[in-house]
């Protein structure tokens, strides 16, 4: 079981925002299915939108619905929110549309202590507004070290004392999320997981831009979407079998390339194999630039370190 709310405000009756409701829409559009489109998240999206077609959320509304997604046992419990941000020298807020001086709206030390008192297996937060980074630092006692459950990972659009920015119509830090479901950080199994997506956020991000922060408590790692794998699992299971031994290297022949006179159909099969690992860069040929030329030199070609790795999944059977 697998839930998602998705919160998205651009109505507040001061500093209306632009793209945050659509931010929201086009998460739960991404974490509903996976790429093949299977089922993944039974998603929940609240959207305030500027022309008032959306719900009202204030405060009370968005306790509910925070408290209703991590109260129940899950597998995964994500909860996206684009909207406003604000911080004093209490705590930091998630600001709704109810808020007012000294009432700014949620409290992140509330969302934290859900988030922690949860029975869900692993639970992940995706914060774009201002001081996001505060969320899972204790307040007045020391606003700079989280305090996170085992299973719980906050990824935030920006530290806690910076501002997180809009661009091209959505939050910027959500349209690299976004980017990163869709297919931007999976991985050689099209698996996307919350590291993942912050590896690719972050790097996408300048010196002089806001900067993302991840705070994570983890004992496993669990895909948070499936996308279509560059090379097929099936090769990537045969890697003990094409290399018996990681360390040592296949020896090629002429007869492994289709082209050649010489071939040898058993051999160009093992080839293509070869050359689709070596697309994705866990095989190189050896003494020369491209496979084709190993093999018509009769030259060889060797696992990388990443080809290493995923021989060792595969010889343990994690593929």
């Amino acid at each position: 079981m697998r839930r998602a709310l998705c919160v998205g405000i651009d109505a507040y009756p001061f500093g209306p925002l632009d793209g945050c409701s659509s931010d929201a829409e086009r998460m739960t559009s991404l974490l509903e299915t996976h790429e093949d489109t299977t089922p993944n998240f039974d998603c929940r999206t609240l959207v305030a939108p500027r022309d008032g077609s959306g719900a009202v959320i204030e405060r009370a509304a968005l306790r509910k619905a925070i408290k209703e997604l991590f109260e129940q046992p899950a597998e995964v419990a994500l909860l996206h929110f684009s909207g406003h941000g604000t911080v004093n020298d209490l705590d930091g807020y998630l600001v709704t549309q109810d808020a007012s001086t000294y009432d700014e709206g949620l409290a992140m030390s509330e969302i934290l202590k859900m988030a922690n008192d949860s029975t869900v297996e692993e639970a992940v937060i995706f914060l774009d507004c201002c001081h996001a980074g505060n969320l899972g630092n204790p307040p007045v006692i020391n606003n700079t070290r989280a305090l996170l459950r085992e299973g719980l990972s906050i990824l935030t659009a920006s530290r806690g004392a910076q501002v997180s920015v809009e661009t091209n119509g959505g939050g910027l830090f959500t349209s690299l999320v976004a980017d990163a479901l869709d297919g931007g950080a999976a991985d050689l199994l099209g698996d996307v997981t919350a590291p993942a997506i912050y590896a690719f956020v972050e790097a996408a991000l300048g010196a002089w831009d806001q900067r993302p922060l991840v705070k994570s408590h983890v004992a496993k790692v669990i895909p948070l979407r499936k996308c279509s794998p560059p090379i097929e699992t099936a090769i990537l299971r045969e890697l003990p079998t094409l290399f018996p031994v990681p360390a040592e290297d296949f020896d090629l022949s002429p007869e492994y390339e289709a082209t050649c006179d010489e071939k040898d159909e058993q051999k160009t099969k093992t080839f293509c194999k070869l050359q689709a690992l070596s697309r994705v860069h866990l095989v190189v040929p050896v003494g020369v630039d491209h496979m084709y030329d190993a093999a018509m030199q009769s030259k060889s070609c060797r696992l990388t370190a990443t080809g290493r790795y995923y021989w060792r999944l595969a010889k343990n059977k994690r593929v």
